[in-house]
């Protein structure tokens, strides 16, 4: 069962409770209301221009990034390879081939060994960055993910890490820089440079900073495969839970930055013709065309269909066992490696780096075979970048060992970057034997599987696209020897190999069709692509997920699909809901505040009043109130009726309490007062949150009654915004009224952001816990809010929908009876539910 996986694996990795969700939805209470006031239509014009702004520079830094990595990349591998190639040179002559081992050892391990230390630093900065980058902007705050530290060791790990020779990528990690830039360009202001602080009012909030963040996703795409519009529609199909046609714009102006500021400089520094753009992104696929002497060569042909759908298939099987095989790697290392001291994460990077230096010397020295070199002649008038293209083919073509004319197949695939096999593959007119590609195929997807997932940053695009284009010019050279397809174009063979495997492993659809067109420049090959692409996903999902997915599940980031199983609508909003809340009344001492926040964990309170008195006045009225009330208890439901239902199935609470508990709240049938109903109404409109001091803040030792006390729910009020209140000292004492306390605007509420004080840090002695604090004017008093009969489907797309991060679910007298977070809609959580459901029907 290489390919399946038994669900008890499935089991062992489930949602984590310590991430949280970011603050996408606004919350609109007094102080934002004030900036609202304020705003007209030119200032809100200036705001949008400064986003523009903004996005530009986003894009523009990105492409930097991307050309930093590029030179120093090129410049190293360049050093590493003429050093090497001199010395087998010689050795050939003298027998001493293992000196050139060392010295290419020498080479790989000490870069490899300075990547490693840059994630020692920063741990984030490992791997490719999609998987972190893909919750990101699915809504979830993954720790360090976008700080300034992760993009420097991210960058410079990536350029060791290349150079060093490892089976991986730079594309991937750029996406993440890119991300990086954009998070943290329009703040102004790093953790990791403290002392410089810049008084930048705009972009304070979750919101403004998940929509760059998308922007920078976008614009790395864009620099590492010169295509734009590939970006934009991967920060769409990848992550973004929440979209709007506004932000598609910016994004696609910020791609198009990037690939321009990177296409300008390196056309540039490598050609020395400055402002002509020929080299769009840093992987670039040249250009498909037939030799034109070869009247019967057609780029592709519609037989040909036929063979791509097969490759599709074929490439979806060999994605879903590296998927599986990595997969096990992942958690092998999760129990083995990552438990011990650092150093042994430094050490398996190093063990992988020798291992592959190895792999790649013997190879090339004793697999290779001898082929006949192709002569090529251009015709005048052939473009600038293709004769450019060509020659770089022909440069890289190594020919260690072999005769005059002739070259060495192993070594010109295993010696070169991993951008000139790419493109030996694709555009070589030698031929390879199927020997030389199989083994070469077998052994890139053996290493570079075990390869992604240490302690080094790595993409996973180029390796995939090298093990791909091996695939599809074995498929070509069979079909051509054997069968005598004379007709069919290696070329394309190769690059639809390399989208099928490349396909199998990520499970992307969109926009790697769009990237792929993109990179080759040929609209012609858009259905080949598109087709494969489809068959691939189709294939692989068939026994797993993809790549990015199984790493975002071994980390146990509680991730929100697109949408839900048809199956969970069996399930409404009250069965998954959490009725057990920690709240606060409207005007709250101090030391009730202190004492929620240090006790409990959660992230935002909903503010409440009793209403215990309600049904008591109500009952004074005449026939019509008594059937409404009848009516309310008969199908309203309440906290304490759903945790009796709960635990009567669960056997957590002692049901003799709980029966007695809810019954009790049954028939609290008063005799009615003597006081006038209308005189109380009236009384209770200028005072709309009674003046309650609860002295004694929810604890452990309340019983059932006190804790699944009816509540009537009035909005909600964060975490950070308590603690801001409190750190800021707004209250006021009992002898005056709730107008003395001081008010915050905006600005000031959102001066911390994005960290906020601890409040175990916070020194709060100053403070008298007397004192009361009016949290009114903060909270949000009109949140999202579900019935507690809707359907999970639905609760599911407003969530996800308006990125939201706590939804209360208020019954229909007012009363709020539980709250739903991101933890209450993964996919492990609703199973757990639909299981418990099916069986107490």
């Amino acid at each position: 069962t290489i390919l399946g996986e038994t669900q008890d694996e499935e089991d062992e990795i489930l949602p984590r409770k310590d991430y949280e969700s970011l603050d996408y939805d606004r919350c609109i209470n007094d102080p934002y209301l004030e900036v609202l006031e304020s705003m007209d239509n030119k200032k809100a014009q200036r705001y949008e221009a400064v986003k523009w702004v903004m996005v530009f520079a986003i894009g523009v830094c990105t492409g930097l990034v991307g050309l930093f990595v590029d030179f120093f990349v090129r410049l190293l591998t360049q050093l590493k390879f003429q050093v090497v190639q001199s010395s087998v040179e010689e050795c050939t002559e003298k027998g001493c081939l293992a000196l050139s081992l060392l010295e290419l050892l020498g080479f790989n391990v000490t870069f490899v060994f300075l990547a490693s230390l840059l994630v020692l630093i920063q741990p984030v900065a490992a791997g490719s960055g999609i998987p972190e980058i893909k919750c990101y902007l699915n809504g979830v705050k993954v720790p360090g993910v976008v700080r300034l530290r992760t993009v420097v060791c991210k960058a410079l790990g990536v350029l060791f890490s290349v150079a060093g020779g490892l089976f991986v990528g730079k594309e991937g990690p750029m996406i993440h820089s890119g991300a990086v830039v954009g998070a943290g360009l329009p703040q102004f202001q790093s953790i990791s440079l403290r002392k410089i602080q810049f008084n930048f009012p705009y972009f304070r909030s979750d919101r403004d900073k998940r929509d760059f963040v998308s922007a920078g996703a976008a614009a790395g795409v864009a620099a590492a495969f010169g295509a734009p519009i590939g970006g934009t529609l991967f920060s769409l199909e990848e992550g973004s839970s929440f979209w709007n046609q506004g932000l598609t714009w910016k994004v696609l102006f910020c791609s198009m930055a990037a690939t321009f500021t990177l296409n300008f400089f390196r056309s540039g520094i490598q050609f020395g013709s400055w402002g002509s753009f020929q080299l769009p992104g840093l992987l670039n696929f040249g250009e498909f065309k037939c030799s034109e002497s070869d009247k019967k060569c057609h780029l592709w042909t519609a037989v040909d269909l036929g063979f791509f759908i097969l490759m599709g298939i074929v490439g979806g099987l060999l994605g879903a066992t590296f998927n599986c095989l990595n997969k096990r790697l992942a958690k092998y290392r999760m129990r083995n490696v990552h438990p011990k001291p650092k150093l042994v994460r430094v050490l398996e990077s190093l063990l992988v780096s020798l291992t592959t230096t190895v792999v790649v010397f013997v190879a090339s020295v004793l697999l290779g075979e001898c082929r006949q070199m192709s002569s090529t002649n251009h015709s005048g008038n052939d473009t600038l970048s293709l004769q450019v293209m060509s020659e770089d083919v022909n440069s890289s073509i190594k020919t260690f060992f072999c005769p005059n004319e002739t070259y060495n197949d192993m070594a010109t695939l295993f010696f070169n970057p991993q951008e000139s096999a790419i493109l030996q593959l694709f555009h070589q007119e030698g031929t390879f034997s199927p020997v030389t590609l199989s083994l070469f195929f077998l052994l890139y997807f053996l290493l570079s599987c075990w390869t992604y997932g240490i302690s080094v940053p790595s993409g996973l695009f180029v390796p995939s696209l090298l093990c791909g284009a091996a695939f599809g010019r074995l498929v070509a050279n069979l079909l051509k020897s054997y069968i005598g397809l004379d007709h069919i174009y290696s070329g394309t063979f190769a690059l639809i190999g390399a989208a099928a495997f490349l396909g199998g492993v990520v499970r992307m659809t969109i926009s790697l069709t769009v990237i792929l067109i993109e990179s080759t420049n040929e609209i012609t090959y858009g259905l080949p692509i598109m087709i494969t692409l489809m068959v691939a996903k189709w294939t692989g999902d068939f026994f797993n997920k993809g790549i990015y997915d199984i790493h975002v599940n071994l980390r146990g980031v509680p991730l929100l699909e697109w949408e839900t199983e048809v199956e969970m609508d069996k399930l409404r909003a009250s069965d998954i809901m959490e009725p057990n809340l920690t709240y606060v009344y409207p005007h709250t001492r101090i030391q009730s505040l202190v004492s929620i926040l240090r006790t409990t964990v959660h992230h935002a309170f909903p503010v409440v009043t009793e209403n215990r008195g309600n049904e008591r006045e109500f009952m004074k009225g005449n026939q019509l109130i008594s059937n409404n009330i009848k009516f309310k208890k008969s199908s309203i439901l309440t906290r304490a009726g759903e945790q009796r239902k709960r635990s009567q199935s669960m056997k957590s609470y002692p049901s003799s309490e709980l029966r007695n508990m809810c019954d009790e709240h049954i028939a609290t049938e008063e005799p009615p007062e003597k006081e006038d109903l209308l005189q109380q109404m009236l009384e209770r409109r200028y005072t709309p949150y009674p003046n309650l001091y609860p002295d004694q803040s929810p604890s452990e030792e309340w019983t059932m009654e006190e804790r699944f006390r009816p509540l009537t729910f009035h909005g909600l009020i964060l975490r950070s915004q308590l603690v801001t209140l409190l750190v800021r000292g707004v209250c006021y004492s009992e002898s005056h009224s709730s107008a003395s306390q001081p008010r915050l605007s905006h600005a000031e509420m959102s001066e911390d952001y994005p960290r906020y004080p601890d409040i175990h840090d916070l020194d709060l002695t100053l403070l008298n816990p007397r004192m009361i604090v009016d949290v009114t004017p903060y909270m949000n008093p009109s949140p999202f809010a579900v019935s507690p009969n809707t359907h999970v489907s639905q609760v599911f797309n407003l969530f996800r929908t308006m990125g939201l991060r706590h939804l209360p679910v208020v019954n229909a007298v007012g009363e709020i009876v539980g709250i739903i977070t991101r933890h209450n809609l993964t996919h492990e959580f609703l199973q757990a539910r639909l299981r418990q459901h099916n069986q107490s029907i």
